[in-house]
């Protein structure tokens, strides 16, 4: 029975599990380790205290490999350092995959799917039966991740500064102004433009609460974020089609917080896809990220085992 050790680094938030089997040994919850966010050194010290926490409730085990997903996982140094912390920790085998590949995997186990993640930000990723990949969206906050949490805050002060110069209603630039302790919108525009600036990404469920009591303007960002979604999914599914000789339709799958959190976005988003794909099966629950990177490191520990018996 292997034990593994699965960890999902999302924006926001750093989840680990580690198993034997199918058997839950821990599961721990820390800090972001995505260097982009955090910076190297507390994206280390989050990961190192993940660990710590993870391995203290499982006891003295040997987990034989493990998987990590984390934003920027191709950039330079990201699976250097991660691999070097694991190495303390005894864990000799592992991999370092994107986020969205741990969450490909938790919705389609190696299969074909289209996979949409919208939270802090977002990315739309296909498989097709071949293996092939065909991506859209995800090009980082500042120049993309529409649909996103981060997308949803930033997109919503703009429309509101815009409602602001047509003298329209809104709530949205008095409830960030109480979120940011701003007493005046020059004050407001001020921190906003800032380097490296508030965090856009959590006011997102303030948006959402706005929306849901019928400011117009709040309305209008969710309905936009929902129409993004739906256009990155049938952008893929068209790439997917066309290089890959798809016929018939292939499952879509979703996660993250603004599909899973915001039914205004999530009920547009399912009939968006619904008016333009009658036919394609999309599923009603979030994927759950962490568990397609424990599939991975079963996955990878299934190979380390059967090469050992081919040595043997």
């Amino acid at each position: 029975m292997s034990v593994v050790l699965g960890i999902d680094g999302g924006g926001t938030r750093t989840r680990a599990s580690i198993l034997a089997g199918e058997q839950v040994l821990a599961y721990a919850e820390g800090g972001s380790i995505k260097r982009l966010r955090v910076g190297a050194e507390a994206a280390e010290q989050n990961l190192r205290a993940l660990l710590t926490e993870a391995f203290r409730q499982a006891g003295s085990v040997r987990v034989e490999a493990a998987s990590v997903g984390v934003a920027s996982a191709t950039m330079p140094g990201v699976p250097e350092w991660i691999t070097a912390v694991f190495r303390d920790f005894s864990i000799h085998c592992s991999e370092v995959v994107g986020d969205e590949v741990i969450a490909l995997d938790a919705a389609f186990r190696g299969g074909p799917g289209i996979l949409q993640i919208a939270g802090t930000g977002s990315n739309t990723i296909g498989r097709a039966p071949d293996g092939g990949r065909e991506c859209a969206g995800g090009w980082s906050s500042r120049l993309g991740d529409e649909g996103s949490g981060y997308w949803i805050g930033v997109h919503a002060l703009r429309r509101a500064l815009h409602a602001y110069d047509r003298e329209q209603p809104t709530r949205i630039l008095e409830r960030v102004g109480e979120i940011w302790e701003t007493p005046n919108l020059e004050e407001l525009v001020n921190l906003g433009d800032s380097t490296p600036g508030p965090d856009f990404a959590a006011l997102a469920p303030v948006v959402n609460e706005l929306a849901e009591a019928g400011d117009a303007v709040a309305v209008g960002v969710l309905k936009q974020a929902a129409a993004d979604l739906v256009e990155f999914v049938l952008l893929v599914r068209e790439k997917l089609r066309r290089k890959h000789q798809i016929g018939g339709e292939v499952p879509v799958a979703w996660t993250g917080g603004v599909v899973a959190k915001m039914p205004m976005v999530r009920e547009a988003f399912f009939a968006g896809l619904k008016a333009a794909a009658p036919l394609m099966p999309v599923g009603t629950e979030e994927v759950v990220a962490i568990e397609g990177a424990i599939w991975r490191a079963q996955r990878l520990a299934a190979q380390i085992n059967a090469q050992e018996a081919a040595v043997r």
